[in-house]
């Protein structure tokens, strides 16, 4: 069950978008970013709907030619007939501009923009080019996140501090002044877009870094000088376990303290794995801090020596995947399902105690144990299964409790 209450959120300003709100009171949201060529608006739509399926409440999408945005309002259409609501963040670099101009259907088609001020132009052309994306934004009444990356930092900026910094009786190091920079670059850049006419409940900020002290520090700062909803990420989190660690660590640290509103966990995919894979990280990111319930959560054991059979470990997957199977038509049928708790253990040192810790739980036999296998629901023995055919009988109870329960 989601403790949320426990943790004191950084007041920011609710943002809409779309459908969904950003900040304020509402609760952290999960984005993901699609990697189809978004001129393909057949494969970029069934992505989307793939990864808002997986639970992505936002879905950003690139839109960096004239072929990407023509091809946005089609990805649109194709979601509405899906029933897919799910609304589209347009991601502009270098050309943004001249898009939007060229495309007005895709300036209306999307439902945020993000612009990173590294790359929006320039020289004098950079405030200009800025100030055209934010016209579009308040012409069609989009919100913007300002979105500002290390790998991508206003170099003219940039410049400008080390010179100054450079002049200072005890200058600061490389990276002190580069954290400046990041700060300065996102509120600078809000603080022009209000000037321009984009009103100050239609910003969310970020600053990416890929390094988790750094991305710390960054957004703990940016949450002392402002009240804009603030969208966390590191840059590129990496592929595998690393990018979960990476980002489970980073993103942990600020939630706890309350800081963050939308987040995406930028991994790398495998070799042709399915991208939705950031989606569940986050999900579970937020769970595990008790801020939101997705799925019901399986409790296994890790296994030892009691353990020699690896039968609760495939019976534990098992139940996992099909719980998250069933959550696209659960959520609607039974409320509250999301909370449940489900165990999975694999001896009786501590398989009959979790297992009554759950909502239901089964403590499966260790090596050496009478083959038998007791199954608790909130918190009392009512069953227990033996025979060939345990995990079948086991996900039957599972979906009998979850009728009763929260039906």
């Amino acid at each position: 069950m989601a403790n949320n209450h426990l943790i004191p959120r950084h007041r920011t300003v609710p943002v809409k978008v779309g459908n969904v709100t950003v900040g304020g009171a509402a609760p952290v949201v999960v984005q993901s970013m699609t990697n189809t060529d978004t001129a393909d608006a057949v494969r970029t739509a069934a992505q989307c709907a793939e990864l808002f399926r997986a639970g992505s409440e936002l879905v950003r999408i690139t839109v960096n030619s004239l072929e990407a945005a023509q091809a946005v309002p089609e990805v649109r259409e194709r979601l509405d007939k899906m029933g897919c609501d799910v609304p589209l963040i347009g991601d502009f670099h270098f050309n943004g501009h001249k898009l939007l101009t060229a495309v007005p259907e895709c300036a209306q088609a999307l439902a945020k923009y993000r612009i990173n001020p590294g790359n929006v132009g320039r020289g004098k052309k950079r405030d200009e080019q800025f100030a055209q994306m934010i016209e579009f934004a308040c012409r069609y009444d989009k919100p913007v996140r300002i979105g500002v990356n290390w790998g991508s930092l206003d170099q003219e900026l940039l410049a400008r501090n080390l010179d100054d910094n450079s002049k200072l009786a005890q200058p600061l190091e490389l990276y002190d002044v580069m954290h400046a920079a990041l700060i300065e670059s996102a509120l600078t850049s809000a603080a022009k877009a209000e000037e321009y006419g984009l009103p100050h409940d239609h910003i969310i900020l970020s600053c990416k870094l890929s390094e988790v002290q750094g991305l710390v520090r960054a957004y703990r700062d940016l949450a002392s000088r402002c009240d804009y909803p603030l969208h966390l990420g590191l840059t590129e989190a990496g592929m595998g376990s690393k990018g979960i660690v990476y980002s489970t660590a980073a993103l942990s640290i600020l939630l706890q303290e309350g800081i963050g509103d939308t987040i995406r966990i930028s991994l790398t995919p495998e070799p042709h794995a399915k991208r939705e894979k950031e989606v569940i990280v986050g999900q579970e990111i937020l769970q595990a801090l008790g801020l939101r319930s997705f799925t019901p959560q399986v409790v296994a054991c890790p296994g030892c020596g009691r353990t020699s059979s690896d039968y609760f470990q495939r019976l534990a997957e098992q139940i996992q995947n099909w719980l998250r199977e069933q959550m696209p038509v659960w959520k609607d049928q039974y409320a509250g399902v999301e909370s449940m708790s489900v165990a999975v253990m694999g001896c009786v040192v501590n398989g009959p105690g979790e297992s009554k810790h759950a909502n239901i739980g089964i403590s499966l036999p260790g090596s050496g144990e009478t083959p038998v296998a007791p199954v608790y629901e909130d918190g009392h023995k009512t069953v227990t299964l033996k025979g060939d055919n345990i995990a079948q009988e086991f996900q039957a109870l599972v979906e009998t409790y979850v009728q009763k329960t929260y039906g």
